[in-house]
């Protein structure tokens, strides 16, 4: 009989599908995958939606299982999954019938496949919507929750849809992030489970007590009929009822998870370690005592408080200005050449910036605030570009000072006294967009000055796996 505990951790991040197989045994990782879902929808709102097709993401999930090694496949024990936090996706599941079609995967061994009937679910509304302005969020009712209510979150979206889209929601029976529509769709789950972590990342969940704030959203005439069954972190939902990809039938899959935990998960290795990440977002936390309980009323910006495992807590400053930040300006750097009559492709600005930043020295008099995306608690800030001199143009120190700028900005939410305060000795710096970015890493080590260790290669997809099967060494 095969002794081997095999898991596989699926991430349904905002740009990508990331999947692993995870050996419990030896704390690696076996086989990876991962893919762009290129998945964002044009919106009639413009820049303050922001949407994805939620067929193309099931179809990059696909895509990804497809391409692991099949001898491993059917050895998985069990399954882990997470994703983006906060966004929210509509689906219609009846007795009649539910909103996916269960189809024979052409190759031998491969099972089911799911094909996702569009009409039958909404876009993916994710995290960096920003329909929800400031004067609506205070239309809101006042939550008993220690999270704050912002823009781009599950409640605040419904609430946005309830007023303004009342139609669109009578057509589904469903909502839960793109992550629970995945175990659902893979367990053939009538109506979806949804996890702690990312039903306080909605808003108007209570941790202390785990239940939704149900007076306080029904006085509101919230769509209450709409919110998931929440259970703990660690608990499993369900098994697949057919072999999938070679996976066998009755496996079992866990309920999903948020993405920055399980990267958390995947990387912090003692509690006297902070995580600092960088990837679309960016985010830095640490482990809070195992006694700590949040107060349920809304604690002030920008720090703020993530259900983890086992009953505990993580303390996160958690900035909507990462990766996508310096994606933009590479983004428009290659237009600006376009515009100039030149083809640059979007590798070699990265390739380009990154080497003169890096040889660009620190401590330049130029200061870029890189808010592009304001932040939750200041969502009417922008970025801002100041101390301009002929000294300080070239393109290296300019992506410095970005790559500065970030990092400074993590640091006004989590600075490195508090992390001195609270005991922390090490910054283990993971996520892909400060993994591949030495500039950025340089940042890192010399605005927090502590000992910083750079991790790669085990990002989300791993902690997801990790989770519903904890190493044994």
């Amino acid at each position: 009989m095969n002794s081997k505990k095999y898991s596989l951790g699926i991430d349904i991040g905002t740009t990508s599908v990331k999947v692993c197989i995870y050996d419990s045994e030896t704390d690696k990782i076996l086989s990876k995958q991962s893919k762009d879902t290129q998945a964002n929808v044009p919106s009639q709102m413009g820049s303050e939606a922001d949407k994805q097709d939620v067929p193309k993401i099931i179809s990059a999930l696909h895509s990804c299982v497809s391409r692991l090694p099949k001898d491993l496949l059917k050895q998985i024990k069990v399954i882990g999954v997470c994703g983006q936090m906060h966004g929210v996706m509509l689906w219609s599941n009846t007795t009649e019938g539910f909103c996916w079609d269960r189809t024979e995967s052409p190759g031998t061994n491969s099972g089911v496949k799911f094909e996702v009937i569009r009409s039958r679910v909404s876009d993916l509304y994710t995290w960096q919507d920003t329909r929800c302005d400031s004067a609506f969020l205070q239309s809101l009712p006042h939550p008993e929750s220690h999270v704050q209510i912002h823009t781009g979150f599950g409640c605040a979206t419904l609430f946005w849809l309830s007023r303004n889209c009342p139609d669109k929601l009578t057509k589904f029976n469903c909502s839960g992030t793109i992550q629970d529509f995945v175990v659902a769709l893979l367990c053939n789950l009538q109506s979806p489970v949804m996890s702690s972590q990312n039903a306080a990342a909605w808003g108007y969940y209570n941790t202390t007590s785990n239940t939704w704030n149900m007076n306080i959203l029904e006085k509101a005439n919230f769509p209450v009929h709409l919110l998931p069954k929440v259970v703990k972190p660690n608990e499993l939902v369900g098994t697949l009822p057919e072999s999938w990809f070679g996976i066998p039938s009755g496996t079992p899959v866990g309920v999903a998870l948020g993405d920055f935990q399980c990267s958390v998960m995947a990387t912090l290795k003692n509690e006297n370690e902070a995580v600092l990440n960088i990837s679309t977002s960016a985010q830095i936390a640490y482990l809070m005592a195992p006694s700590f309980e949040p107060n349920p009323s809304p604690i002030p910006p920008p720090l703020t408080y993530f259900v983890y495992f086992n009953g505990r807590y993580l303390a996160v400053g958690a900035s909507l200005n990462g990766g996508n930040v310096l994606a933009t300006f590479v983004k428009m750097l290659q237009q600006w050449t376009l515009d100039l009559g030149f083809s640059v492709p979007q590798s070699k600005v990265w390739e380009k910036v990154t080497e003169l930043g890096d040889k660009s020295e620190g401590g330049s008099s130029l200061v870029i605030v890189p808010t592009l995306l304001g932040e939750r608690h200041i969502p009417e800030q922008n970025a801002s570009v100041t101390n301009l001199d002929h000294s300080n143009l070239g393109l290296g120190q300019i992506f410095r000072a970005l790559c500065s700028g970030l990092v400074k900005n993590l640091q006004g939410m989590i600075p490195k006294d508090q992390l001195i305060a609270s005991k922390i000795v090490k910054i283990i710096g993971s996520g892909s967009a400060l993994i591949r970015n030495k500039v950025l890493q340089k940042e890192v080590e010399a605005q927090y000055q502590l000992p910083v260790e750079f991790v790669g290669g085990r990002g989300a997809c791993v902690g997801a796996a990790m989770a519903v099967n904890p190493p044994t060494n």
